[in-house]
């Protein structure tokens, strides 16, 4: 279980050092159209928060109440203004902060919680599994962003697993 809570503390500070990278970017920068499935890298680090918010709320209804209150709401939808954007980064503070929280109160029996697969086959899979589902989500997503950054010459390292996450 120290390894969950490894990834998640991990997750917590790539996307705080990704959100610090884009937020020195202008709005119109972090908006534009950079060919990315999620078009912006705006578009892209909200839906690696809107993946974490659904999992999570997959997480709460599997452990029934172990997962914290999941504060915030789905990230909005389009371009960002300027205020959106710092909601943003508060919003993936506190769903990062959730998520290694939950991490944190697992006992070995919740591992194998059923969760609810959202693609419906099978039906269910393994907590364990889906809190690794969410990892890769992130890690996948998060390196779409590390590509527009090397095309724009950004340094972008958030890649290491710290041995404070430990």
């Amino acid at each position: 279980m120290n390894d969950l809570v490894m990834y998640a503390k991990y997750n917590q500070a790539a996307n705080k050092t990704i959100y610090d990278i884009l937020d020195k970017l202008s709005n119109e920068d972090r908006e534009k159209e950079r060919g990315a499935y999620f078009k912006s890298l705006s578009g892209t680090l909200r839906h690696i928060y809107g993946g974490t918010w659904f999992f999570l709320g997959l997480f709460k209804a599997a452990a029934n109440s172990g997962v914290p209150a999941i504060e915030g709401e789905r990230a909005p939808e389009g371009s960002l203004s300027a205020e959106q954007w710092k909601a943003l980064g508060a919003q993936i503070e506190t769903i990062d902060a959730a998520f290694v929280d939950f991490t944190r109160t697992l006992k070995s029996a919740d591992l194998a919680l059923p969760v609810k697969w959202f693609s419906g086959d099978p039906a269910e899979v393994s907590l364990s599994f889906m809190i690794h589902q969410l990892n890769a989500h992130n890690i996948h997503h998060r390196g779409q962003i590390s590509q527009i950054l090397d095309e724009l010459k950004i340094d972008n390292d958030y890649s290491t697993i710290a041995p404070a996450f430990a």
